[in-house]
């Protein structure tokens, strides 16, 4: 190992690692380019997370807890690759970290996994002031836009690009990645696809992950509850979706309720007046 990278890892121990202690890999956090939830990250948003990306940590789901820690970033990459470009036409360019994890009994299994192509899918947790439609470049953190993400406006797909990033919180090990090219990396692919689910189908899966978050929502907090979450969770992407309803769940088995999500037949697309009878 080059004595450089062991240096930078040592600024975040409170003992000196030697080269035996410590297991090293790299992983593409993010790109440029248009991902599953139909967002892309403006390329100064890229250089933003390059800054604030050293130091953190790695987990599992999201799920942030201490005890779910597995790695941490001591070094990042901006990288432009000039023979590739990206749906919007511009060059493709990718966040590429250096993660490392101290070997112990413990994490052995998921050293032996991350060797093996196992665990390789990641996404990242960040925060972002600006959504800018890509059709009429209208802020959307602020209201005002009808265009809707994921529909072609006069042949090009509807988009967000995010801007101005405020803070990094994490990044961890998921199945199914929001941006398709982020993972544990040793070379970069060229081959994959941009988009691998089709744009309507995501859509569905999306509404659907609303409609569950909404009657979870009305069980563990009321009506008033539901109502006021079925606004704030329109905007919300299938991780975010997702990561609530997991949250919502815990709590009614805490509570030691059972629920069926069954798909309610009386339900409209409108669904800001939702109620359980």
């Amino acid at each position: 190992m080059d004595s450089a990278i062991l240096s930078k890892i040592n600024k975040f121990t409170r003992r000196p690692l030697t080269e035996d202690e410590v297991y090293v890999f790299s992983v593409v956090l993010c790109d440029n380019e248009i991902d599953r939830d139909c967002e892309r990250f403006s390329n100064e948003a890229l250089a933003e997370l390059r800054e604030k990306f050293i130091g953190r940590t790695g987990i599992s789901d999201h799920d942030a807890s201490s005890a779910n820690q597995t790695a941490r970033i001591f070094d990042t990459e901006l990288i432009t690759d000039d023979t590739r470009e990206t749906r919007c036409g511009e060059p493709y360019k990718f966040l590429k970290a250096g993660a490392y994890m101290v070997r112990t009994s413990e994490n052995s299994d998921l050293i032996a996994e991350i060797d093996g192509g196992i665990k390789k899918e990641v996404s990242i947790s960040c925060t972002a002031e600006k959504r800018t439609c890509s059709v009429c470049g209208c802020d959307r953190s602020k209201g005002g836009c009808s265009h809707i993400k994921g529909r072609k406006y006069g042949g090009k797909l509807c988009h967000d690009i995010l801007s101005g990033i405020t803070d990094a919180y994490e990044w961890s090990f998921v199945a199914v990645p929001a941006q398709v090219n982020a993972g544990v990396t040793k070379r970069f692919s060229q081959t994959d696809d941009v988009i691998s689910q089709p744009v309507g189908e995501l859509a569905a899966a999306e509404e659907e992950l609303r409609r569950d978050v909404r009657r979870l929502t009305y069980f563990v907090n009321g009506t008033e509850a539901a109502k006021a979450l079925s606004v704030s969770c329109r905007s919300m992407n299938a991780v975010q979706l997702t990561a609530l309803k997991k949250s919502l769940e815990k709590q009614l088995v805490r509570g030691g309720i059972t629920v069926q999500l069954a798909p309610d037949e009386n339900e409209t697309e409108d669904n800001s007046g939702f109620s359980m009878k």
